[in-house]
């Protein structure tokens, strides 16, 4: 491929092979994992799906098909029957393949989908996640087929998309497209200390959610359900992020300190390194740095604060 680009040249081959990609599919990125990278190569040269001169891709709409999935309780992998309805936008996924009644319904209005190799150890790795009674449930599911993860992850997008269409009819698709799925700005452990700030440190999973504004925390990387979350607002109103700790607070074994002013309370954290610092600082101010957007507001109104289990 690499040669062949080179005699051709990268934007003569761009516009031949790249000339009608769908708004919903995403292109990967110079960070984004292997499978995504492979699949968005494949689907170019090997099955030229975008060519000018070829057939359009079909918006996927629904879609059927076994995925495995993690137990909520254990880290046994299952098959479980998916089932996408794209025009009532609603995802179903099925304990039984013979199963009448699903095992759950989720909204494509709550849905997010990230490639999560590493964290689920697989590289087919996909975590969907979804709003269940003002807490995040995430789903670890894979396919041993790159094509088909991929596949799925698209066609969710495309639903997302089609939901978005209808919910902000005055915004042109070029601002909706960032809204299909996001990745996390960061995550990785740190300790925290409870309301009181007298609570010892505890070690928790934390995964920052840019879109959504929310700081989420787990007892493990691949929880069901998280702990607690934080909402990140703006500065104006009265949201912080500080180095280093309050005074008379100590860390148990961390000592870089970062501090998270909200107007309900503080959240007091500590990290290992004063790397993992510097980079935890950077990512939620940037996010706190970020303008509320329409489709920033439904969730601060209704979930401000933390809410914690």
């Amino acid at each position: 491929v690499l040669q062949f680009m080179t005699h051709n040249g990268n934007l003569r081959v761009k516009a031949k092979f790249e000339a009608r990609v769908p708004a919903f599919y995403y292109v990967p990125q110079a960070n984004d994992c292997l499978v995504l990278k492979e699949q968005w190569i494949r689907a170019k040269y090997e099955r030229q799906e975008f060519m000018a001169d070829g057939k359009a891709v079909p918006p996927p709409g629904n879609r059927e098909g076994i995925l495995w999935k993690r137990g909520k309780d254990n880290a046994q992998f299952l098959r479980r029957r998916f089932v996408l309805l794209a025009r009532e936008g609603l995802l179903k996924y099925y304990t039984k393949e013979e199963s009448k009644g699903p095992k759950a319904v989720i909204n494509i209005k709550d849905l997010n989908a990230t490639f999560q190799t590493e964290k689920i150890g697989h590289p087919h790795g996909l975590q969907i996640t979804y709003r269940r009674e003002r807490h995040i449930r995430n789903l670890f599911v894979y396919h041993e087929s790159g094509k088909e993860i991929v596949d799925w992850f698209n066609a969710l997008r495309a639903a997302r998309l089609q939901y978005l269409k209808m919910a902000y009819p005055e915004l042109p698709e070029s601002e909706l497209v960032p809204f299909l799925t996001r990745n996390y700005l960061k995550q990785g452990f740190m300790e925290k200390t409870g309301p009181k700030q007298r609570e010892p440190f505890k070690k928790r999973w934390f995964a920052l959610d840019p879109q959504e504004r929310r700081l989420l925390y787990y007892k493990n990387p691949l929880d069901a359900f998280e702990q607690g979350q934080v909402f990140i607002g703006s500065k104006e109103q009265g949201y912080e992020v500080s180095e280093d700790l309050p005074k008379g607070i100590r860390g148990n074994r961390w000592k870089a300190g970062i501090t998270i002013v909200t107007p309900e309370r503080r959240f007091i954290l500590t990290c290992a390194t004063e790397k993992e610092q510097r980079e935890w600082l950077e990512s939620l101010r940037d996010v706190l740095c970020r303008p509320l957007t329409p489709l920033h507001v439904p969730t601060a109104v209704t979930e401000s604060g933390c809410s914690s289990r």
